[in-house]
């Protein structure tokens, strides 16, 4: 089947181009991102500014189930906050209950990236990542495809959004509405107080242990390479901000295939060649963010590493052997590969003070804030 990708939603991308962490200031109007002092801002679309109330139309948005061609998924069914926004699933299931290729991605620090999705270097904005989920048909996700004006014009008459539409200035719900509502609450999910930021940026010495900060000094040495892709502000190198000389794709081929001994992923998903066309991207997917890590298991695009444990003996053999099957191959020996993913030996002690690194770099704070937390749960 072939699929659908970013250029079969242009009917939908044409209308739409002329179309406590938070904490606000007296004016209501304003957005204030309250960053620590080494955080950048990131950057913000001039023709979609942040407000408070922007954001609160986009949480609703964000937590409602009727935004699904069956009325029972949200965007939330797949980006649970408890789970840094992922949703535990080795692969996300659609409205229709029809099972995606991938894993759900963590929206942690969203308005940080470069692209969106796992392996789309066109989709470069949250407002238009907004339209894959909503749109797409292969696989189905919302499902709204030709059922979005009814849907939006149902939503419309609920009494909460007529409140929430008049604090934004409009009049009803339509594409550019819901889609930059949307944008806005997704850039507004900052996570940045870990343990380890409190550590490194608060002065804390005991906000860690020493296991975790024996696996930082592992983590940012050449040893092991990890700080090349996951050395960024977010601990990912698909990052950019409003201090940003230039960025990268972050787009990667870490061996997880080598079915044919020449660096080929499967052909359901070959990553960044989809859309580039280009055999040089075979298997190259987004670097994701290390922030929360630990609850957002499992690991990798399709899901294929249950555990923090299994993401690092990944790493340690250089790629992943696949014995038997069709998807059977060395990707240690990947002529696609990574320069970077060499592989490295670690004894038990290390690979327990690594974990206890990446367990660091989980915001408590983030996963509970009530900010951030369904506004429908009262009703229900």
């Amino acid at each position: 089947m072939q699929k659908k990708h970013l250029f079969a939603f242009l009917p939908v991308l044409v209308p739409l181009a002329v179309g406590a962490w938070l904490h606000f200031g007296q004016d209501d109007t304003e957005w204030r991102w309250p960053m620590p002092s080494w955080v950048p801002l990131p950057v913000v679309p001039a023709d979609n500014p942040m407000t408070p109330a922007k954001v609160e139309l986009g949480r609703h948005l964000f937590y409602d189930k009727r935004l699904s061609i069956t009325g029972d998924m949200a965007c939330a069914s797949c980006h649970e906050q408890a789970k840094a926004f992922t949703d535990g699933k080795v692969h996300a299931v659609g409205a229709t209950g029809e099972p995606h290729r991938r894993n759900s991605m963590g929206l942690a620090n969203s308005a940080y990236a470069v692209s969106y999705t796992w392996a789309n270097p066109l989709l470069q904005s949250l407002e238009l990542q907004a339209l894959v989920p909503m749109f797409s048909e292969d696989p189905v996700e919302m499902g709204l495809m030709n059922r979005e004006q009814a849907i939006f014009a149902n939503l419309s008459q609920d009494p909460t959004y007529r409140q929430l539409l008049r604090a934004v200035g409009a009049k009803e719900l339509d594409l550019s509405t819901v889609t930059k509502a949307l944008a806005s609450f997704e850039r507004a999910l900052v996570s940045f107080n870990s343990p380890y930021d409190r550590y490194r940026y608060g002065g804390q010495e005991d906000a860690i242990s020493e296991a975790a900060k024996r696996g930082e000094e592992m983590f940012f040495s050449e040893r092991l390479e990890c700080f090349h892709c996951h050395g960024s502000v977010t601990f990912s190198n698909a990052t950019r901000h409003q201090k940003s000389p230039f960025w990268e794709m972050g787009l990667h081929n870490t061996g997880l295939y080598n079915i044919d001994g020449k660096g080929a992923y499967p052909a359901r998903d070959t990553g960044a060649l989809e859309i580039s066309g280009d055999p040089k991207d075979m298997g190259k997917f987004r670097t994701p963010s290390l922030r929360n890590v630990a609850v957002t298991a499992p690991y990798f695009h399709d899901g294929s590493a249950a555990t923090l444990s299994e993401a690092l003996a990944h790493y340690e053999a250089g790629g992943r052997t696949i014995a038997e099957g069709p998807d059977a191959g060395n990707g240690s020996i990947s002529p696609r590969k990574d320069i970077l993913v060499l592989g490295f030996k670690l004894s038990a002690e290390e690979k327990a003070d690594l974990v206890a690194f990446l367990e660091s770099l989980t915001d408590r704070e983030f996963l509970t804030n009530p900010a951030f937390s369904d506004p429908w749960a009262k009703n229900k």
